[in-house]
């Protein structure tokens, strides 16, 4: 799964992106009603790894189901 896959599904659940303020290959994210945040890789065109992903949910208080049915 691209991180745009990755970033679609986390906005459909409810979190919000925390923009940047200087370069880099990561993203942060926050979870809006939970308040937790999580790194994301953001590697252009490469997949990332379904444990990297699994453990961006968990970080996030996030149900794996509805992650990956979003």
């Amino acid at each position: 799964m691209r991180y745009r896959e990755v970033a679609r599904k986390l906005t459909k659940v409810g979190c919000q992106e925390i923009p940047r303020k200087s370069g880099g290959s990561h993203r942060k994210w926050k979870n809006a009603s939970s308040g937790m945040t999580a790194t994301v890789p953001d590697w252009g065109s490469k997949d990332l790894k379904e444990g990297t992903v699994r453990a961006v949910a968990r970080q996030l208080g996030l149900d794996w189901d509805k992650f990956s049915q979003a």
